[in-house]
């Protein structure tokens, strides 16, 4: 039990390693992103959708080329002391991603960006909570088929306005912002 645990860490930090090898921007130019399950991972602009389109938590978002997302209410928690990073209060969120196309879905391509209040936040990884970001990163979703994917942020103690971006792909410019208090 402990191997498998230890793989999936080594496993995420090799992806961490990999985005930041590959030259991804990182939280100074504006984003906070997450990307094939890294906890700091990087992609987009968190200001690409504007206020006027964002949508509310529960609310589907179908792109263009097939891929249907919905992203529950936030359910706050308080992280672990094994955490990272280190934060005095957490939201999670399940994010339920369809295939509807006609091609396989990568899902090492899903990017989530969150602003609280406009400053970007970080994914909170908390194995011992089962937070541990997206862990099949690697898994093709083919038409028809469905994943679920829990991710969680670090926000501020007191309830805040919190925005989700999400891209099918880091290369798109497609977007999807979800906004509400968490």
């Amino acid at each position: 039990m402990a191997l498998a645990r230890t793989c999936k860490i080594m496993f995420t930090t090799g992806l961490l390693c990999l985005a930041v090898a590959c030259g991804v921007p990182s939280a100074k130019d504006g984003t906070a992103a997450l990307g094939a399950g890294s906890p700091a991972g990087a992609g987009a602009s968190a200001s690409a959708s504007p206020a006027g389109n964002d949508l509310k938590f529960g609310a589907d978002h179908r792109f263009a080329n097939g891929v249907t997302i919905s992203v529950g209410s936030p359910k706050s928690f308080q992280p672990s002391e094994s955490a990272y990073p280190a934060s005095p209060r957490g939201a999670a969120f399940d994010v339920q991603l369809t295939n509807d196309g006609a091609t396989t879905y990568k899902l090492s391509g899903l990017t989530v960006t969150a602003t609280s209040a406009g400053v970007p936040v970080k994914q909170v990884v908390d194995t011992t909570q089962g937070f541990t970001g997206i862990t099949d990163a690697g898994k093709d979703v083919p038409p028809g088929r469905s994943v679920h994917i829990t991710l969680a942020f670090a926000v501020p103690q007191e309830q805040a306005k919190l925005r989700l971006q999400i891209r099918p792909s880091a290369t798109e410019p497609a977007a999807v912002t979800y906004c509400g208090p968490a």
